[in-house]
């Protein structure tokens, strides 16, 4: 495990592995470096893969207010180590950060984005208040009724399938990362794209979905990849929201690599 100081101060943590342009990975809610391993591992014959733990996550720092612009410049930070530029690789609410730092203008040189969240028009978004109950739960030592309350009424989770998570290993590191679900709620906004901020990304993004467990997924991605002014979108058929490393690391490094 590496180190850098992002510019607030934060320790960010972060794996190296490989050889090859460098690409830096970036998890989503409720996950960190380690769900992305695999991933890395596969990629590292082709690429540079550095995968690191948002703040919050892991031995990385938490320093308080949150904004987005901290995690933007953590990415900087991440960046600078890589050597000066770097692709950046990011799922779910990771997608919306890689998103957002390109857009910002950091020296990125590629962005491929995994089944970003944004909720296609005449979907219901979440409480419009979702992001100051997630808040509150926390504070109040109430981890798991954050998690259930971001999976229900976020996610839109049927209660069944809840129940079913709560049995597993996911629902421990759920709850020991739920102070994060708000930092996620401020970065998808009101979960609608945001047109005007993206239409800036003007460096090759690769905008993909598979939609087998939530079939809007695919109406998002194709939707960003019009906006973008070098998008394109693909879809993995049989892939759901977790896809498969084994799947997406040949089509991620075809992308970067090249």
């Amino acid at each position: 495990m590496e180190q850098v100081k992002s510019r607030d101060g934060t320790t960010i943590a972060f794996d190296r592995i490989g050889q090859g342009p460098p690409v830096i990975l970036v998890t989503g809610s409720l996950s960190d470096r380690a769900d992305k391993r695999p991933l890395a591992e596969l990629l590292a014959s082709d690429l540079t893969v550095l995968n690191y733990d948002r703040r919050g996550r892991g031995p990385s720092g938490d320093t308080q207010p949150y904004a987005v612009e901290r995690e933007i410049e953590d990415i900087e930070a991440v960046i600078q180590t890589a050597g000066g530029e770097a692709g950046l690789y990011g799922s779910s609410g990771g997608a919306v950060l890689s998103m957002l730092a390109a857009s910002a203008g950091l020296p990125v040189t590629k962005v491929a984005m995994w089944e970003t969240p944004y909720l296609p028009e005449g979907m219901p978004t979440p409480p419009p208040d979702h992001v100051e109950q997630l808040g509150t739960m926390v504070a109040e030592g109430r981890r798991g009724d954050a998690v259930e309350y971001f999976l229900s009424k976020v996610v839109g989770m049927p209660p069944e399938a809840i129940a079913g998570a709560r049995q597993t290993p996911f629902w421990v590191k759920a709850e020991a990362l739920a102070h994060t679900l708000t930092y996620d709620a401020l970065l998808l906004g009101d979960y609608r794209i945001p047109v005007d901020r993206v239409k800036s990304l003007t460096v090759p993004t690769l905008v993909m979905a598979g939609g087998a467990d939530i079939p809007f997924m695919r109406d998002t991605a194709a939707a960003l990849a019009e906006i973008f002014p070098a998008g394109e979108a693909r879809f993995l058929d049989g892939q759901g929201h977790d896809v498969d490393s084994a799947v997406l690391a040949p089509v991620l490094k075809a992308f970067f690599a090249h």
